[in-house]
């Protein structure tokens, strides 16, 4: 369970984090869309876990792993955009969030089941 500290932590790092991709992450990943969805701080908050999820791209693999090989340019970028509120800029670690396919995957199945003809009540014989 993470304590408030790491959660107002974590929540700075993702607004910040969002405005890197957000201008910069073009660079490095051209006409790819990034959203973080989650960050999570280790309790010494020197090493921060980021969840993305990507639209507009057919293969996420390559992006997160684009993303990792720029890690220390993102986390330099960081730096300089939180260099006054912490002392230690947290190594990063980057992680596809593939929440959004699952609930698809899941939608797809519950409409699935919902298109199957019902059996027959026994109580209505």
């Amino acid at each position: 369970m993470e304590s408030k500290r790491q959660q107002k932590f974590a929540g700075v790092l993702q607004e910040e984090l969002a405005q890197v991709f957000q201008r910069e992450g073009g660079a490095f990943l051209p006409n790819t869309l990034v959203t973080i969805t989650r960050v999570r701080v280790s309790a010494d908050l020197a090493v921060a876990k980021v969840y993305l999820s990507f639209f507009n791209t057919n293969n996420t693999t390559l992006s997160i792993n684009t993303v990792n090989a720029h890690a220390g340019e993102i986390r330099y970028k960081l730096g300089s955009r939180i260099r006054h509120q912490v002392r230690v800029v947290p190594e990063l670690t980057f992680f596809v969030d593939d929440t959004n396919e699952y609930v698809e995957r899941m939608d797809h199945l519950f409409d699935k089941i919902a298109k199957e003809p019902r059996q027959p009540d026994e109580e209505a014989e």
